[in-house]
């Protein structure tokens, strides 16, 4: 008996241990099954894994898989690009056929556009949106950095490189004025016009760029060059968090001028090409002294926000100190951002308050200046000190010592600049509402200048007699803005939406300067801070002291409405009128009015699209536009005063004041007509994405300074509407996924666009103009304009002599017009032609990301092409002629045949088109399990680190904006690569 109860007990633990194995501890079982669409259509490479595992698979070319381990009651999370994520219960089963859904929140995707939002699937214009996951990374210097290289046909380049006080070239689409505002108008929440220093990257939700004129002329007579509308982060309803971002970068010289060091200057020497007395006895590197070495910037983000739904907010706090390559070189900022929203009476009336400000200093000394022109011309033999620790100077010409400069001088910028802004908005019923919204941005800042008594400049023998000279100037600028809108959206029996806004904008802008000068200081204790005690105002043998102040202000007022119609979610039309008044203009033609239609056809709505597998959407879009340019200086059609000479009466001098302009009461806006046809496109459940523009811009009334006839009129020069400027172009966005399985996927992105300009219109009956000409260059040797603009001719013509190679002298020969050859001093203006262009006609980017498990890796690759180089360092720099001043070793190698006086010629342009590396990312997301901590994030970021080109210079990326693209100027800013460490974190 005792054995039987054994067995029983065996018998019932064993059941219960199997019972409980299948409640507790599920079984292992293998699933299989097809993933497929709504339409049956079965999903390649569609991610399965089993939750909170790493056990997963991916599906085969008819969508089946096979999945082993999976516990008999686990969960399988399902997701592929284009559908809906999905978790799926297993439930013991063996065999789970999956049917996804489309992601309808990528076809919801809100854009920002003027003066509200729509969705994506509404919009009918050309509109690119970035947002904050498809940023840049690393160490940016403005908040544009963020996405160059993003958008298609927006030029951004960074003349000064890394100087952390330069700004940036911003062009959308070509030149659009010869004299207006040729860069997109920014807007920052709201306010048009917003400043860049007020935005820091961890700030930013999203850029939503309208390229086109049926999209930017709600923006009137700003919308010309197009607009860039960025919208910061906003406080949302939650659990509070906080979030730390910051990083440390270090510039490195990515190249320099290929010049002679002592050495090889003796050896000129040793040569007979440079006269013996010239050296100086010692080895000197002046490039390596102006290096900052051990530069290093970093850069601090705190933030915090929560709330509920009707009260939340976001603040942020920043730092940072940002040095540049070259010497006393930096800018060190401070400052924060507060946004508030509050909601009361059941939700109808909204409050949304931001608050922005930004403190920095700059050392504005080095970097931007010809300190390093003069490192590749000084003498390297030439000593940079002497005996007695005083800066050694030489005297050939253009000559001085940087590094007295930079030790005798101070230059030195304080700026502040503060934004605020409140909307309210009421809704007064499910359909209609209307809101106020009002800011102000003031932006200040003070300039010191101070140069030594022991400057070369102020030196015994000079002007200033050995004595010191200081300057002060103060500037302000403040703008104030109000606007009022109304906006109405409903939707008729489930097919017909119609939306409708109506707006009122009104906006002051006012600018105020003072600066004052003296000098004779005999001591440099004071330095700028007692202006009175320079001895120049009474010793009238020393350089006048100065003094001058100015204030000019404008009006903008506007009236604008929008009307959008969709029916079925397949047709769209969109039209937009704008009615402003700008007291920049005329008497006559104060106000203008700017109209814009568009309309879009989604293709893959309709019924005989459904059996197209491969098509997820087909949108057709076409906008025709009318936009203005008000951005002039003010009082041009008006009769200003200016001060003349002065006359003496009874021992008293008197100033005398006449007509600074010839008044204009026809001046009135540059309006530009634009044509856009785009298609956006999905393809392949939407692992291929993208979308083509073609458009046709035509810019009409171009204001440009033009000869006036005395009499009538009083002065000789009239600002007025003549001229005309065409472009068009094409661009392509398209975005890619190469790979996507549970481990690994690999995006790819490109942006690319090819433009064309032409000048088509310069002069009218009554005022004429052969030509335009541009950028004079640099004496000695008075050598004209490099650039001619010419109707007929394109933006950024070269013009100039041909080269027909040299004499057996070494003497320059040149083509004539007749294609005989002549020397420089027979060639006439004839004899000149257009030699080449330096604008690029094709900009394109390529940016991979790569993500492997918690790991991601970033390449961007940007290039242009089909545009040309002036190299003006191996026009000045590279020729025997100018030894000893002249210290490129090109000079003795590729142009030793070279024996004459430096010429501008087709001989000194070069191909400038690149392809860069510009930006390599590798970050890592920690795993955490932690109550505290719900984001960490390290990163490696690489900027500028390899170009592939044929031009022989340092960088081929030169200022390819404006009228003069394509100079590589004599002097110039280190190009650097920028190495940064970078850790985000949210508790």
């Amino acid at each position: 008996m005792k054995e039987l109860k054994t067995i029983h007990v065996r018998v019932i633990l064993s059941a219960f241990v199997w019972v409980l194995s299948l409640g507790l501890f599920a079984q292992n079982v293998t699933v299989r099954g097809v993933v497929s669409d709504v339409n049956g259509e079965p999903l390649i490479g569609v991610t399965l894994l089993v939750q909170g595992t790493t056990n997963g698979t991916v599906t085969n070319i008819d969508g089946e898989y096979t999945l082993s381990g999976v516990p008999s009651n686990g969960v399988i999370e399902v997701s592929y690009v284009g559908m809906q994520n999905q978790n799926v219960q297993v439930g013991g089963r063996s065999i789970i056929n999956i049917t996804l859904t489309e992601d309808t929140e990528l076809l919801d995707e809100v854009v920002v556009v003027g003066y509200g939002t729509m969705d994506r699937r509404e919009v009918t214009s050309s509109i690119e949106t970035i947002t904050a996951a498809d940023f840049n990374q690393g160490g940016v210097r403005n908040a544009m950095d963020l996405i160059q290289g993003k958008v298609a046909g927006l030029n951004m380049t960074r003349v000064g490189g890394s100087n952390p006080n330069s700004g940036m070239d911003i062009q959308l689409r070509g030149i659009a004025s010869l004299s207006g505002t040729r860069t997109p108008l920014i807007v920052i929440d709201g306010i048009p016009g917003g400043s860049l220093d007020l935005l820091q990257p961890d700030d930013i939700e999203s850029f939503n760029i309208l390229k086109d004129g049926s999209a930017a002329a709600i923006y009137g007579t700003r919308g010309n060059s197009g607009v860039i509308l960025i919208t910061t982060k906003k406080g949302r309803a939650g659990a509070p968090q906080f979030n730390y971002s910051s990083y440390a970068q270090h510039e490195i010289l990515n190249e320099r001028p290929k010049i002679f060091d002592a050495a090889g200057f003796r050896d000129l020497i040793k040569q007979g090409l440079i006269n013996e007395n010239q050296d100086f006895g010692a080895d000197t590197d002046l490039f390596d002294e102006l290096i900052n070495k051990s530069n290093l910037s970093q850069y601090h983000n705190f933030a915090a926000s929560g709330g509920t739904e009707n009260t939340n907010y976001r603040a942020s706090v920043f730092y940072s100190n940002m040095e540049g390559i070259a010497k006393e070189n930096s800018r060190e900022q401070f400052g924060g951002r507060v946004n508030v929203n509050q909601k009361g009476l059941n939700d109808r009336l909204t409050m949304s308050l931001n608050l922005a400000t930004n403190f920095n200093k700059a050392n504005l000394l080095g970097g931007g200046t010809g300190d390093f022109e003069q490192a590749i011309q000084r003498n390297p033999t030439a000593p940079l000190y002497n005996e007695d620790g005083t800066f050694y100077e030489t005297t050939a010409y253009n000559n001085y010592n940087p590094l007295s400069r930079l030790a005798n001088r101070i230059s030195e910028r304080d700026q502040q600049t503060t934004s605020a802004d409140v909307r309210l908005q009421v809704k007064l019923t499910d359909y209609w509402s209307v809101s106020g919204f009002g800011s102000y941005l003031r932006n200040t800042y003070n300039d010191r200048y101070y140069r030594s008594s022991k400057d070369w400049d102020n030196r015994p023998g000079s002007s200033y007699q050995g004595m010191g000279y200081a300057s002060k100037s103060n500037y302000l600028s403040w703008s104030k803005t109000f606007e009022a809108t109304t906006d109405y959206r409903r939707t008729f029996n489930d097919v017909h939406t119609v939306t409708g806004l109506v707006g009122y904008s009104y906006q002051y802008n006012t600018e105020e300067s003072f600066n004052v000068n003296n000098n004779g200081f005999t001591t440099d204790a004071f330095l700028d801070w007692n202006l009175g005690a320079g001895s120049a105002i009474q010793n009238t043998r020393l350089p006048r002291p100065g003094m001058g102040s100015s204030k000019n202000d404008n009006t903008l007022v506007a009236f604008f409405g929008r009307v959008n119609y969709s029916f079925d979610n397949k047709y769209y039309l969109q039209a937009i009128v704008r009615h402003e008044g700008s007291s920049r203009f005329g008497a006559n033609h104060k106000w203008g009015t700017f109209p814009a239609l568009s309309a879009g056809w989604t293709i893959s709505e309709e019924g005989f699209m459904y059996d197209v597998d491969a098509i997820d959407e087909l949108k057709l879009r076409v906008g025709y536009g009318v936009t203005g340019n008000q951005g002039i200086p003010n009082y041009q059609s008006l009769v200003t005063l200016s001060t003349g000479g002065v006359y003496p009466q009874n021992g008293v001098y008197y100033q005398t004041y006449g007509a600074a302009r010839n008044p204009n009461p026809d001046l009135r806006w540059e309006q530009k007509q634009e044509l856009n046809v785009g298609v956006d496109f999905a393809l392949f459940k939407r692992r291929i994405s993208g979308s083509l523009d073609l458009y046709n811009r035509n810019t009409k009334d171009l204001l440009y300074n033009y000869n006036a006839q005395q009499p009538p009129y009083v002065r000789d020069f009239i600002y007025t509407n003549v001229g005309s400027i065409r472009n068009s172009g094409v661009e392509l966005q398209l975005s890619g996924v190469a790979i996507n399985n549970k481990d690994f996927s690999w995006d790819i992105d490109l942006a690319t666009s090819y433009q064309t300009n032409e000048l088509t219109k310069l002069s009218s009956d009554v005022f004429k103009a052969n030509w335009l000409s541009f950028y004079g260059l640099p004496s000695p040797g008075n050598l004209g304009e490099a650039f001619r603009l010419e109707e007929g001719g394109a933006v950024g013509n070269f013009y100039g002599k041909e080269f027909a190679g040299f004499d057996e002298d070494g003497k320059w020969l040149f083509y004539k017009k007749d294609r005989s050859t002549a020397r420089a001093s027979e060639i006439s203006e004839d004899d000149l032609k257009i030699i080449g262009n330096g604008v690029p006609k094709v900009q394109a980017s390529l940016n991979n990301t790569f993500r492997y498990k918690n790991f991601d890796l970033t390449l961007l690759f940007r290039g242009k092409f089909g545009f040309d180089i002036l190299n003006l360092k191996e026009l000045y720099f590279g020729n025997k002629k100018w030894l000893p001043n002249n210290m490129l070793k090109t000079a003795v190698t590729k142009h030793n045949e070279l024996n004459d006086d430096p010429q501008y010629s087709d001989y000194y342009l070069e191909k400038g088109d690149f392809v860069k590396l510009d930006n390599v990312t590798l970050g890592y997301n920690v795993p955490l399990k932690s109550d505290y901590v719900s984001n960490l994030r390290f990163y490696v970021t690489g900027r500028n680190i390899l170009t592939l080109t044929g031009y022989s210079g340092v960088d081929p990326e030169l200022q390819d904006t404006g009228f003069e693209a394509g100079v590589d100027k004599r002097d110039y800013y280190p190009r650097t690569q920028s190495w940064s460490i970078g850790v985000n974190v949210s508790f």
